[in-house]
């Protein structure tokens, strides 16, 4: 976990996360509230009252964002993709889906179940707006919820990657030419264009005077347009990685520990001693599972030495392998996908190595100072 990022709980089973940057947006929000919309709705409220309904109001978009991140999520689980977690930060939300959806029709549903989430709040919010009138306040509150979640759902679909309506784009393209790779690399150059355009935007802003909104409609698209120069450098390294297979950069090196090997021993011996991060558990001869530092980090370093490697590995019915053909850009969705930085090579049955997140940059770097 990053560690500007804070634990809120789950949702759904879903880490929910906030990162500092949230806090933020959070606090100018709030003061752009208290200073702007509601002194212009309501003149006579004491100043706390402004702050106090700017704060709540900002709170409960934030909720909003939250709904819209958890439609995608929700949806990305009937097309069985991991969500590793719903994270809050400075331009809103995200969810973090491990893995490309396994087809078109599976992308563009999951792109579209966030906006219709924030259209459904839209709605909520627009049709209780009339039962507050005569309570100022939550007239105002419920007003302004359902103006900024119709905002949330439109800014969200313009055509391009990597916001919601770019994904629905792709996933449009994807499915008229069957190439993800051209269809991620036309949507990311549209994502770049309205990128440019917001730049654009902002700066004619700050020329007619409106500093503070130009500026941030500046950074929001250079947002955009690192977020779609970053998907194009993915496909670009996909283009590479495809193209070769784990058994050229594999370590054939690896690990064996005995199952009743105590934690301690692999520390000292394997961990601090060679600075392994995995070893290959075995068992009479066959592979038991594999010991991570992960499954070394749930226990306790007071019990290292009276727990034994079997009690804490991940048993070989659960692991997931690839075999020394498989190709490098399908292990690295493979280990996105389970959260893993390794997995183990094998061919017939048998152990012939371990392939490691490490390996793949180290291959993709040794690509890249050929080709240059």
């Amino acid at each position: 976990m990053n560690k500007n990022t804070i634990v809120l709980g789950r949702i759904f089973g879903i880490p929910l996360n906030v990162d500092s940057s949230w806090f933020l947006i959070f606090a100018l929000l709030s003061w752009m509230l208290a200073i702007n919309y509601y002194p212009g709705e309501f003149q006579d409220w004491p100043q706390w009252q402004y702050w106090l309904m700017g704060m709540v109001t900002s709170f409960f978009l934030f909720v909003s964002v939250i709904l819209h991140e958890l439609g995608h999520s929700l949806v990305a689980r009937r097309f069985r993709l991991p969500v590793r977690r719903i994270t809050l930060f400075v331009f809103g939300g995200i969810a973090q889906i491990a893995g490309e959806p396994p087809s078109a029709r599976a992308e563009f549903w999951i792109a579209l179940a966030g906006p219709i989430v924030s259209f459904f709040l839209a709605a909520a919010f627009y049709f209780v707006t009339p039962l507050a009138e005569g309570m100022e306040a939550l007239f105002a509150f419920f007003k302004y919820l359902a103006f900024i979640n119709l905002v949330l759902a439109g800014f969200n679909l313009i055509p391009g990657f990597p916001l919601d309506g770019g994904r629905i784009f792709r996933s449009l393209l994807w499915g008229i030419t069957g190439d993800l790779r051209k269809a991620t690399i036309v949507a990311a150059n549209v994502g770049r264009f309205f990128a440019f355009a917001f730049i654009f935007l902002g700066a004619l802003q700050i020329i007619a005077g409106r500093i503070m909104d130009g500026l941030w409609t500046i950074f929001i698209g250079l947002f955009l347009e690192s977020a779609a120069s970053s998907q194009i450098h993915q496909q670009e390294v996909r283009t590479l990685l495809i193209r070769h297979k784990v058994q050229e950069a594999m370590n054939p090196n690896f690990a064996i520990v005995p199952a009743d090997s105590s934690l301690q021993e692999i520390v000292d011996r394997h961990v601090l001693g060679m600075g392994r991060r995995a070893v290959i558990v075995v068992d009479d001869g066959d592979i038991a599972g594999m010991l991570t530092l992960h499954h070394l980090k749930s226990v306790s370093p007071e019990k290292w030495p009276i727990v034994q490697v079997a009690q804490v590995m991940l048993p070989f019915s659960r692991m997931r392998w690839v075999t020394p053909d498989t190709d490098m850009w399908s292990t690295l969705q493979a280990m996105d996908k389970d959260g893993v930085n390794q997995l183990p090579v094998l061919h017939e049955g048998k152990l012939v190595g371990i392939i490691t997140r490490g390996d793949l940059i180290s291959f993709l770097n040794y690509l890249h100072s050929l080709s240059t």
